[in-house]
Protein backbone atom coordinates (compact mmCIF):
# COMPACT_ATOMS: atom_id res chain seq x y z
CA UNK A 1 0.00 0.00 0.00
CA UNK A 2 1.28 3.75 -0.97
CA UNK A 3 1.57 6.61 1.06
CA UNK A 4 -0.63 8.41 -1.01
CA UNK A 5 -3.12 9.25 1.62
CA UNK A 6 -0.94 10.03 4.15
CA UNK A 7 0.76 14.07 4.82
CA UNK A 8 3.98 13.81 6.28
CA UNK A 9 7.21 16.08 7.33
CA UNK A 10 10.01 14.75 5.72
CA UNK A 11 13.19 16.23 7.13
CA UNK A 12 15.60 14.56 5.12
CA UNK A 13 19.08 14.70 6.80
CA UNK A 14 22.38 14.91 6.74
CA UNK A 15 25.12 16.34 8.45
CA UNK A 16 28.20 17.90 6.53
CA UNK A 17 30.32 20.93 7.80
CA UNK A 18 29.22 23.92 5.70
CA UNK A 19 29.92 27.57 6.67
CA UNK A 20 27.59 29.97 6.66
CA UNK A 21 27.19 33.99 6.82
CA UNK A 22 25.53 34.28 10.28
CA UNK A 23 22.97 37.49 9.89
CA UNK A 24 20.16 39.03 12.21
CA UNK A 25 16.49 38.12 12.63
CA UNK A 26 14.53 38.86 9.67
CA UNK A 27 14.42 37.64 5.81
CA UNK A 28 15.22 37.84 2.42
CA UNK A 29 14.66 37.03 -0.90
CA UNK A 30 17.41 35.21 -3.22
CA UNK A 31 17.32 33.03 -6.51
CA UNK A 32 13.42 32.02 -6.13
CA UNK A 33 14.02 31.40 -2.14
CA UNK A 34 13.12 32.53 0.61
CA UNK A 35 15.74 32.82 3.27
CA UNK A 36 14.52 33.45 7.19
CA UNK A 37 17.18 33.82 10.01
CA UNK A 38 15.56 33.20 12.99
CA UNK A 39 18.44 35.69 15.07
CA UNK A 40 18.77 33.25 17.88
CA UNK A 41 22.00 32.48 19.60
CA UNK A 42 22.52 29.22 18.09
CA UNK A 43 22.05 30.11 14.72
CA UNK A 44 19.20 28.50 12.76
CA UNK A 45 19.01 30.35 8.94
CA UNK A 46 16.69 27.77 6.15
CA UNK A 47 15.65 28.63 2.90
CA UNK A 48 12.20 28.07 1.52
CA UNK A 49 11.21 28.02 -2.24
CA UNK A 50 9.02 30.27 -3.33
CA UNK A 51 7.52 28.16 -5.91
CA UNK A 52 6.61 24.82 -4.28
CA UNK A 53 7.20 25.44 -0.63
CA UNK A 54 9.81 22.93 -0.38
CA UNK A 55 12.68 23.97 2.97
CA UNK A 56 15.75 23.80 0.60
CA UNK A 57 18.46 24.16 3.18
CA UNK A 58 18.86 24.28 6.43
CA UNK A 59 21.90 26.10 8.25
CA UNK A 60 21.99 25.25 12.21
CA UNK A 61 25.45 26.56 13.22
CA UNK A 62 26.72 26.72 10.29
CA UNK A 63 26.33 23.59 9.31
CA UNK A 64 24.06 22.50 6.86
CA UNK A 65 21.37 20.09 7.55
CA UNK A 66 19.23 19.37 4.44
CA UNK A 67 20.32 16.23 2.09
CA UNK A 68 21.00 17.66 -1.53
CA UNK A 69 18.87 15.58 -3.02
CA UNK A 70 15.54 16.17 -1.70
CA UNK A 71 13.65 18.51 -0.01
CA UNK A 72 11.54 19.17 3.52
CA UNK A 73 7.83 19.32 2.60
CA UNK A 74 4.67 17.86 2.97
CA UNK A 75 4.53 14.33 2.03
CA UNK A 76 6.42 14.11 -1.31
CA UNK A 77 6.05 17.65 -1.95
CA UNK A 78 3.21 20.20 -3.25
CA UNK A 79 4.26 20.51 -6.66
CA UNK A 80 3.37 23.69 -6.77
CA UNK A 81 1.95 26.42 -4.21
CA UNK A 82 1.57 30.33 -3.68
CA UNK A 83 4.27 31.05 -1.28
CA UNK A 84 3.94 34.60 0.43
CA UNK A 85 6.55 35.55 3.30
CA UNK A 86 5.46 38.49 6.16
CA UNK A 87 6.85 40.27 9.26
CA UNK A 88 4.88 40.52 12.41
CA UNK A 89 5.04 40.95 16.11
CA UNK A 90 2.98 39.84 19.16
CA UNK A 91 4.72 38.80 22.23
CA UNK A 92 7.51 38.27 20.28
CA UNK A 93 8.79 39.12 16.58
CA UNK A 94 7.74 36.56 14.14
CA UNK A 95 8.35 35.59 9.97
CA UNK A 96 5.40 33.48 9.18
CA UNK A 97 6.14 31.40 5.41
CA UNK A 98 2.62 30.30 3.94
CA UNK A 99 1.97 27.97 1.26
CA UNK A 100 -1.27 27.94 -0.71
CA UNK A 101 -2.59 25.42 -2.54
CA UNK A 102 -6.67 24.29 -3.60
CA UNK A 103 -7.26 21.96 -0.74
CA UNK A 104 -3.97 22.76 1.80
CA UNK A 105 -2.37 26.21 3.66
CA UNK A 106 1.17 25.55 5.32
CA UNK A 107 2.46 27.60 7.56
CA UNK A 108 6.27 27.77 8.96
CA UNK A 109 6.85 30.29 11.46
CA UNK A 110 9.79 31.45 13.58
CA UNK A 111 10.17 33.88 16.52
CA UNK A 112 13.01 36.10 17.46
CA UNK A 113 15.68 34.68 19.24
CA UNK A 114 14.28 30.89 18.83
CA UNK A 115 16.01 27.90 16.96
CA UNK A 116 12.68 25.93 16.29
CA UNK A 117 9.98 26.30 13.00
CA UNK A 118 6.48 26.14 13.98
CA UNK A 119 4.44 24.65 11.48
CA UNK A 120 0.61 23.85 11.21
CA UNK A 121 -1.20 22.41 8.07
CA UNK A 122 -4.53 23.77 7.25
CA UNK A 123 -6.63 20.80 5.17
CA UNK A 124 -10.13 21.34 3.44
CA UNK A 125 -9.13 18.01 1.86
CA UNK A 126 -7.30 15.09 2.36
CA UNK A 127 -4.54 16.21 -0.78
CA UNK A 128 -4.03 13.85 -2.61
CA UNK A 129 -0.40 14.05 -2.88
CA UNK A 130 2.05 10.63 -1.38
CA UNK A 131 5.17 8.61 -2.60
CA UNK A 132 4.47 5.07 -4.42
CA UNK A 133 6.49 3.35 -2.03
CA UNK A 134 5.20 -0.24 -0.84
CA UNK A 135 6.72 -2.76 1.70
CA UNK A 136 8.66 -4.79 -0.12
CA UNK A 137 10.98 -1.60 -0.56
CA UNK A 138 10.78 -0.79 2.76
CA UNK A 139 11.91 -3.60 4.97
CA UNK A 140 15.29 -5.26 4.67
CA UNK A 141 17.11 -8.38 5.29
CA UNK A 142 20.46 -7.66 6.64
CA UNK A 143 22.36 -11.06 7.58
CA UNK A 144 18.68 -12.76 8.74
CA UNK A 145 18.04 -9.51 10.84
CA UNK A 146 15.65 -7.06 9.33
CA UNK A 147 15.38 -2.86 9.11
CA UNK A 148 12.62 -0.74 8.26
CA UNK A 149 11.23 2.75 8.66
CA UNK A 150 7.90 0.92 10.04
CA UNK A 151 9.90 -0.14 13.17
CA UNK A 152 10.48 3.46 14.35
CA UNK A 153 7.13 4.41 15.66
CA UNK A 154 5.63 5.60 18.64
CA UNK A 155 2.23 5.42 20.21
CA UNK A 156 0.52 8.85 20.14
CA UNK A 157 -0.26 8.65 23.71
CA UNK A 158 3.45 8.04 24.21
CA UNK A 159 5.10 10.42 22.13
CA UNK A 160 7.14 13.04 22.92
CA UNK A 161 9.67 14.05 20.61
CA UNK A 162 11.83 12.05 18.14
CA UNK A 163 14.74 13.13 16.94
CA UNK A 164 17.59 12.68 14.60
CA UNK A 165 21.10 14.14 15.35
CA UNK A 166 24.93 14.06 14.20
CA UNK A 167 27.98 15.84 13.59
CA UNK A 168 30.49 16.70 15.96
CA UNK A 169 28.72 18.30 18.45
CA UNK A 170 25.53 15.95 18.42
CA UNK A 171 22.97 18.61 16.90
CA UNK A 172 19.62 17.47 17.17
CA UNK A 173 16.79 17.83 15.13
CA UNK A 174 13.64 17.12 17.02
CA UNK A 175 9.68 16.88 16.30
CA UNK A 176 7.30 17.82 18.39
CA UNK A 177 3.48 17.24 18.87
CA UNK A 178 1.69 18.83 21.16
CA UNK A 179 -1.50 17.63 20.68
CA UNK A 180 -2.73 15.34 17.51
CA UNK A 181 -6.52 16.63 17.68
CA UNK A 182 -7.07 16.71 13.69
CA UNK A 183 -5.06 13.32 12.97
CA UNK A 184 -7.16 10.37 12.91
CA UNK A 185 -6.43 6.63 14.52
CA UNK A 186 -6.90 7.63 18.78
CA UNK A 187 -4.33 7.44 21.21
CA UNK A 188 -2.93 4.31 20.63
CA UNK A 189 -1.95 5.11 16.58
CA UNK A 190 1.80 4.87 15.68
CA UNK A 191 3.53 5.43 12.44
CA UNK A 192 6.98 6.22 10.94
CA UNK A 193 8.97 8.32 13.01
CA UNK A 194 12.30 8.50 11.24
CA UNK A 195 14.21 6.76 8.52
CA UNK A 196 18.06 5.81 7.98
CA UNK A 197 17.92 5.70 4.40
CA UNK A 198 22.13 5.09 4.11
CA UNK A 199 22.75 8.94 2.31
CA UNK A 200 20.18 10.58 4.45
CA UNK A 201 18.60 10.11 7.83
CA UNK A 202 14.50 11.35 7.30
CA UNK A 203 12.51 12.16 10.32
CA UNK A 204 8.62 12.26 9.80
CA UNK A 205 5.40 13.60 11.73
CA UNK A 206 2.70 11.60 10.23
CA UNK A 207 -0.79 13.32 10.76
CA UNK A 208 -2.99 11.23 8.31
CA UNK A 209 -2.02 8.01 7.89
CA UNK A 210 -3.40 5.16 5.73
CA UNK A 211 -1.46 2.55 7.53
CA UNK A 212 -3.94 0.61 9.14
CA UNK A 213 -6.84 3.49 8.98
CA UNK A 214 -9.57 2.53 11.28
CA UNK A 215 -11.78 5.72 10.75
CA UNK A 216 -12.24 8.69 8.52
CA UNK A 217 -9.54 11.24 7.80
CA UNK A 218 -10.13 14.64 9.79
CA UNK A 219 -9.41 17.60 8.15
CA UNK A 220 -9.12 21.38 9.61
CA UNK A 221 -5.85 22.43 11.21
CA UNK A 222 -3.17 20.15 12.20
CA UNK A 223 -0.83 21.62 14.67
CA UNK A 224 1.32 23.19 15.59
CA UNK A 225 4.01 20.78 15.42
CA UNK A 226 7.56 22.05 16.35
CA UNK A 227 10.64 20.90 14.15
CA UNK A 228 13.04 21.70 17.05
CA UNK A 229 17.17 22.61 16.54
CA UNK A 230 19.47 21.84 19.77
CA UNK A 231 22.48 20.71 20.43
CA UNK A 232 22.94 17.93 23.00
CA UNK A 233 20.07 18.38 25.04
CA UNK A 234 16.42 16.37 23.15
CA UNK A 235 13.97 18.87 24.21
CA UNK A 236 10.28 17.51 25.67
CA UNK A 237 7.19 18.45 24.25
CA UNK A 238 5.78 19.00 28.15
CA UNK A 239 7.88 21.98 28.16
CA UNK A 240 6.64 23.53 24.57
CA UNK A 241 4.99 27.22 24.80
CA UNK A 242 2.61 27.43 21.84
CA UNK A 243 0.11 29.22 23.77
CA UNK A 244 0.91 32.78 22.12
CA UNK A 245 0.37 30.62 18.57
CA UNK A 246 -3.19 32.49 17.90
CA UNK A 247 -1.13 36.13 17.30
CA UNK A 248 0.49 34.93 14.36
CA UNK A 249 -3.49 34.79 12.00
CA UNK A 250 -3.60 31.06 11.01
CA UNK A 251 -6.57 29.60 9.77
CA UNK A 252 -8.46 27.23 11.85
CA UNK A 253 -6.35 27.80 15.06
CA UNK A 254 -9.05 28.02 18.59
CA UNK A 255 -7.33 29.53 20.75
CA UNK A 256 -7.53 28.39 24.94
CA UNK A 257 -10.57 30.87 25.63
CA UNK A 258 -12.66 28.87 22.77
CA UNK A 259 -12.33 25.80 24.29
CA UNK A 260 -13.44 23.65 27.10
CA UNK A 261 -12.60 19.97 29.26
CA UNK A 262 -13.41 17.17 30.56
CA UNK A 263 -13.11 16.08 34.13
CA UNK A 264 -14.42 13.35 36.27
CA UNK A 265 -13.60 9.75 37.58
CA UNK A 266 -13.37 6.77 35.97
CA UNK A 267 -14.38 3.31 37.20
CA UNK A 268 -14.03 -0.30 36.50
CA UNK A 269 -10.60 -0.47 35.35
CA UNK A 270 -8.91 -3.55 36.45
CA UNK A 271 -5.79 -3.25 38.99
CA UNK A 272 -2.24 -3.28 37.61
CA UNK A 273 -4.04 -1.72 34.03
CA UNK A 274 -3.72 1.90 32.73
CA UNK A 275 -6.99 3.91 32.23
CA UNK A 276 -7.17 5.96 29.51
CA UNK A 277 -9.79 7.85 28.09
CA UNK A 278 -10.73 9.21 24.73
CA UNK A 279 -12.95 11.53 23.11
CA UNK A 280 -13.56 11.80 19.46
CA UNK A 281 -16.02 13.20 16.64
CA UNK A 282 -15.60 13.84 13.02
CA UNK A 283 -13.79 17.06 13.83
CA UNK A 284 -11.16 16.57 16.64
CA UNK A 285 -9.77 13.89 18.96
CA UNK A 286 -8.46 13.69 22.63
CA UNK A 287 -7.46 11.27 25.09
CA UNK A 288 -6.25 11.54 29.33
CA UNK A 289 -4.86 9.13 31.21
CA UNK A 290 -6.57 8.36 34.54
CA UNK A 291 -4.61 8.47 38.06
CA UNK A 292 -4.30 5.40 40.72
CA UNK A 293 -7.81 6.44 41.83
CA UNK A 294 -9.58 7.11 38.64
CA UNK A 295 -9.46 10.81 38.33
CA UNK A 296 -9.20 12.17 35.01
CA UNK A 297 -8.70 16.15 33.17
CA UNK A 298 -8.63 15.88 29.36
CA UNK A 299 -6.59 19.01 26.99
CA UNK A 300 -8.46 21.76 26.02
CA UNK A 301 -11.01 20.60 23.70
CA UNK A 302 -12.63 22.11 20.89
CA UNK A 303 -16.68 22.80 21.68
CA UNK A 304 -18.75 20.12 20.63
CA UNK A 305 -20.13 16.71 21.35
CA UNK A 306 -18.03 13.54 21.78
CA UNK A 307 -18.24 9.93 22.14
CA UNK A 308 -16.16 9.43 25.18
CA UNK A 309 -14.40 6.43 25.72
CA UNK A 310 -12.77 4.14 28.62
CA UNK A 311 -10.01 1.65 28.08
CA UNK A 312 -8.08 -0.64 30.26
CA UNK A 313 -4.82 -0.38 28.88
CA UNK A 314 -6.25 -0.11 25.31
CA UNK A 315 -9.23 -2.62 25.45
CA UNK A 316 -12.41 -1.09 25.50
CA UNK A 317 -14.20 -1.72 28.40
CA UNK A 318 -17.33 1.94 28.84
CA UNK A 319 -18.52 4.35 26.37
CA UNK A 320 -20.70 7.53 26.37
CA UNK A 321 -20.93 10.95 25.54
CA UNK A 322 -20.31 14.58 26.62
CA UNK A 323 -21.01 18.12 25.45
CA UNK A 324 -17.73 20.53 25.95
CA UNK A 325 -18.57 24.13 25.79
CA UNK A 326 -15.80 26.74 25.67
CA UNK A 327 -14.57 28.05 28.45
CA UNK A 328 -16.09 25.44 30.70
CA UNK A 329 -15.46 22.34 32.32
CA UNK A 330 -17.96 19.40 32.17
CA UNK A 331 -17.55 17.01 35.31
CA UNK A 332 -18.51 13.78 34.14
CA UNK A 333 -17.77 10.00 35.55
CA UNK A 334 -17.63 7.05 33.05
CA UNK A 335 -17.47 3.41 34.03
CA UNK A 336 -16.32 0.02 32.35
CA UNK A 337 -16.02 -3.52 32.76
CA UNK A 338 -15.29 -7.28 31.51
CA UNK A 339 -18.90 -8.52 30.39
CA UNK A 340 -20.77 -10.65 31.41
CA UNK A 341 -19.72 -9.82 35.17
CA UNK A 342 -21.05 -13.54 36.69
CA UNK A 343 -18.72 -15.16 33.92
CA UNK A 344 -16.74 -18.58 36.04
CA UNK A 345 -13.30 -18.19 33.92
CA UNK A 346 -12.23 -22.32 32.81
CA UNK A 347 -8.68 -20.38 31.64
CA UNK A 348 -8.08 -17.42 30.36
CA UNK A 349 -4.55 -16.68 28.39
CA UNK A 350 -3.22 -13.36 28.10
CA UNK A 351 -5.04 -10.22 30.07
CA UNK A 352 -7.63 -7.91 28.51
CA UNK A 353 -5.89 -4.76 27.69
CA UNK A 354 -5.98 -4.95 24.04
CA UNK A 355 -2.15 -5.77 22.96
CA UNK A 356 -0.70 -8.97 22.32
CA UNK A 357 1.42 -8.84 25.87
CA UNK A 358 3.42 -11.89 26.91
CA UNK A 359 2.66 -13.79 24.07
CA UNK A 360 5.36 -15.12 21.79
CA UNK A 361 7.53 -12.71 19.87
CA UNK A 362 5.30 -9.83 21.33
CA UNK A 363 8.27 -8.53 22.59
CA UNK A 364 10.10 -8.02 19.10
CA UNK A 365 7.52 -7.18 16.54
CA UNK A 366 7.59 -3.53 16.48
CA UNK A 367 10.74 -3.35 15.97
CA UNK A 368 11.51 -6.10 13.53
CA UNK A 369 9.69 -7.85 10.94
CA UNK A 370 8.30 -11.63 12.18
CA UNK A 371 10.67 -13.33 9.44
CA UNK A 372 13.84 -11.58 11.24
CA UNK A 373 16.29 -14.10 12.90
CA UNK A 374 16.00 -13.04 16.45
CA UNK A 375 12.76 -14.09 16.58
CA UNK A 376 11.47 -17.16 18.40
CA UNK A 377 9.92 -20.01 16.27
CA UNK A 378 6.30 -19.13 15.34
CA UNK A 379 4.93 -23.05 15.48
CA UNK A 380 2.15 -24.21 14.70
CA UNK A 381 2.58 -24.15 18.76
CA UNK A 382 0.67 -26.29 21.34
CA UNK A 383 -0.82 -24.84 24.92
CA UNK A 384 -0.95 -26.53 27.90
CA UNK A 385 -3.14 -24.72 30.46
CA UNK A 386 -1.24 -24.90 33.70
CA UNK A 387 1.97 -26.03 32.52
CA UNK A 388 3.09 -23.63 29.72
CA UNK A 389 4.19 -20.02 29.80
CA UNK A 390 2.33 -17.61 28.37
CA UNK A 391 5.18 -16.91 25.78
CA UNK A 392 4.35 -20.47 24.27
CA UNK A 393 1.57 -18.67 22.96
CA UNK A 394 1.68 -17.43 19.62
CA UNK A 395 1.35 -13.72 19.21
CA UNK A 396 -0.58 -13.98 15.88
CA UNK A 397 -1.65 -16.97 13.48
CA UNK A 398 -0.13 -16.57 9.86
CA UNK A 399 -2.68 -19.12 7.74
CA UNK A 400 0.45 -20.17 6.00
CA UNK A 401 2.74 -20.28 9.02
CA UNK A 402 1.57 -21.85 12.00
CA UNK A 403 -1.66 -22.42 11.61
CA UNK A 404 -3.81 -23.04 14.01
CA UNK A 405 -2.50 -22.76 17.60
CA UNK A 406 -3.85 -26.04 19.74
CA UNK A 407 -5.17 -25.44 23.27
CA UNK A 408 -5.03 -28.55 25.62
CA UNK A 409 -6.91 -28.09 29.08
CA UNK A 410 -7.87 -30.31 31.89
CA UNK A 411 -11.60 -30.10 33.41
CA UNK A 412 -12.30 -31.30 36.67
CA UNK A 413 -16.29 -31.96 35.41
CA UNK A 414 -18.08 -31.11 32.60
CA UNK A 415 -19.18 -27.12 32.96
CA UNK A 416 -22.13 -27.88 30.19
CA UNK A 417 -22.55 -24.94 28.06
CA UNK A 418 -19.62 -22.87 27.87
CA UNK A 419 -18.73 -19.57 26.06
CA UNK A 420 -14.96 -19.30 24.12
CA UNK A 421 -14.02 -16.13 23.91
CA UNK A 422 -11.30 -15.08 21.34
CA UNK A 423 -10.28 -11.00 21.35
CA UNK A 424 -8.04 -9.81 18.93
CA UNK A 425 -6.26 -6.53 18.26
CA UNK A 426 -5.98 -6.92 14.26
CA UNK A 427 -6.85 -8.90 11.09
CA UNK A 428 -5.50 -8.76 7.93
CA UNK A 429 -7.01 -10.16 4.43
CA UNK A 430 -10.24 -10.48 6.37
CA UNK A 431 -8.78 -13.67 9.11
CA UNK A 432 -10.66 -14.41 11.82
CA UNK A 433 -10.99 -17.52 14.05
CA UNK A 434 -11.80 -20.83 13.15
CA UNK A 435 -12.65 -23.30 16.07
CA UNK A 436 -12.79 -26.21 17.05
CA UNK A 437 -13.43 -28.03 20.45
CA UNK A 438 -12.75 -31.66 20.96
CA UNK A 439 -13.66 -31.94 17.00
CA UNK A 440 -16.84 -30.45 17.32
CA UNK A 441 -16.60 -27.35 14.60
CA UNK A 442 -17.82 -24.11 15.64
CA UNK A 443 -19.89 -22.22 13.10
CA UNK A 444 -17.76 -19.81 10.87
CA UNK A 445 -17.60 -16.04 11.91
CA UNK A 446 -18.00 -13.38 9.61
CA UNK A 447 -15.19 -11.48 7.44
CA UNK A 448 -14.03 -8.40 10.00
CA UNK A 449 -14.32 -4.94 8.70
CA UNK A 450 -11.40 -4.45 6.06
CA UNK A 451 -8.38 -2.56 6.90
CA UNK A 452 -6.57 -1.68 3.85
CA UNK A 453 -3.14 -2.18 5.19
CA UNK A 454 -0.71 -4.58 6.36
CA UNK A 455 -0.09 -4.93 9.94
CA UNK A 456 1.51 -7.04 12.18
CA UNK A 457 4.75 -6.82 9.24
CA UNK A 458 4.89 -3.48 9.88
CA UNK A 459 5.41 -3.50 13.53
CA UNK A 460 1.58 -2.43 13.75
CA UNK A 461 -1.47 -4.22 15.92
CA UNK A 462 -3.73 -1.78 16.83
CA UNK A 463 -6.88 -2.12 14.65
CA UNK A 464 -10.53 -2.97 15.07
CA UNK A 465 -10.40 -4.65 17.83
CA UNK A 466 -12.96 -7.74 17.23
CA UNK A 467 -14.17 -9.72 19.51
CA UNK A 468 -15.44 -13.24 18.97
CA UNK A 469 -17.79 -14.97 21.17
CA UNK A 470 -17.76 -18.88 20.24
CA UNK A 471 -21.11 -20.50 21.72
CA UNK A 472 -20.08 -24.01 22.99
CA UNK A 473 -23.09 -26.41 23.28
CA UNK A 474 -23.54 -28.89 26.47
CA UNK A 475 -21.65 -32.12 25.93
CA UNK A 476 -18.75 -30.47 23.73
CA UNK A 477 -16.78 -30.03 26.39
CA UNK A 478 -15.70 -33.23 28.79
CA UNK A 479 -14.06 -33.96 32.10
CA UNK A 480 -10.78 -34.71 32.18
CA UNK A 481 -8.75 -33.76 28.78
CA UNK A 482 -9.97 -31.47 26.43
CA UNK A 483 -8.47 -29.68 23.02
CA UNK A 484 -9.58 -26.19 21.22
CA UNK A 485 -8.21 -25.24 17.94
CA UNK A 486 -7.57 -22.10 16.71
CA UNK A 487 -7.30 -21.14 12.67
CA UNK A 488 -7.26 -18.32 11.00
CA UNK A 489 -10.43 -18.58 8.51
CA UNK A 490 -10.31 -16.02 5.21
CA UNK A 491 -10.94 -16.52 1.52
CA UNK A 492 -7.88 -14.80 0.65
CA UNK A 493 -4.50 -16.11 0.34
CA UNK A 494 -0.69 -14.94 0.49
CA UNK A 495 2.60 -16.24 1.09
CA UNK A 496 4.23 -16.90 4.68
CA UNK A 497 3.75 -13.71 6.75
CA UNK A 498 1.52 -11.74 3.79
CA UNK A 499 -0.55 -14.48 4.20
CA UNK A 500 -4.48 -13.84 6.30
CA UNK A 501 -3.50 -13.20 9.96
CA UNK A 502 -5.05 -12.40 12.87
CA UNK A 503 -3.17 -11.14 16.26
CA UNK A 504 -4.54 -12.37 19.91
CA UNK A 505 -5.17 -10.08 22.44
CA UNK A 506 -6.91 -12.33 25.25
CA UNK A 507 -8.43 -16.10 25.15
CA UNK A 508 -11.08 -17.14 27.77
CA UNK A 509 -12.65 -20.22 28.46
CA UNK A 510 -15.76 -19.40 30.77
CA UNK A 511 -19.40 -20.52 31.89
CA UNK A 512 -21.87 -18.87 33.71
Amino acid sequence: MGLASAIRLAVVSTFLFVSGALCAFGYTSSSGNYIVDAGSANPLIFSVSQSNCDIKSIKFRGMELQYGSQGTHISSGLGSATVSISQGSGSKKYIKVTCVTSTLTHYMVVREGDSTIYLATYITAQPSIGDSAVEGSDVYNLDGQTRSKFYSSTRFIDEDSHCVYGGSDQIHVCIMTPQQESSSGGPFFRDINSNNAGASTNLYNYMNSGHTQTEAYRTGLHGPYLMAFTRSSVPSVKSADVSWFGEVGVTGYVAAPGRGTVSGTASGVQNGQQGVVYWYNSVAQYWAKTSPNGAFTSPLMKPGTYTMVLYQTEYKIGASSVSVSAGQNTNTNIAGSITPANRKSLFKIGEYDGQPTGFRNADKFLRMHPSDSRMSSWGPLTYTVGSSQLSDFPMAVFQSVNNPVTIRFNLGSAPGAATLRIATTLAFAGSRPQTTVNGWSAANPSAPTKIDSRGVTRGAYRGNGEVYDVSIPSGKLVAGINTITIGSLSGSSGDTFLSPNFIFDVVELFST
